[in-house]
């Protein structure tokens, strides 16, 4: 049963050899590889949680505008 205030996120996953690899294809940068498809499993639902906090406000929070700069970054 699914919770309707989470969004879905689609882990695509692959085994190579020993190896279980496997992305969020909606997020770049949750990239994982374990020996284990459940350990996979989790390990991108660690790592889509660390992006997704990284993304929000939330570290920010408990700084003073006056404690850092925001800079564009160009590529």
């Amino acid at each position: 049963m699914t919770n309707t205030n989470q969004k879905e996120y689609t882990a695509i996953i692959q085994q190579h050899d020993k190896w279980w690899i496997g992305w969020i294809k909606e997020v770049p940068g949750v990239v994982c590889q374990e020996h284990t498809y459940e350990e996979l499993i989790e390990s991108l639902h660690l790592g889509l949680e660390d992006i997704l906090d990284c993304d929000s406000e939330k570290p920010r929070r408990n700084i003073s505008k006056n404690d850092y700069q925001e800079v564009p970054i160009y590529l």
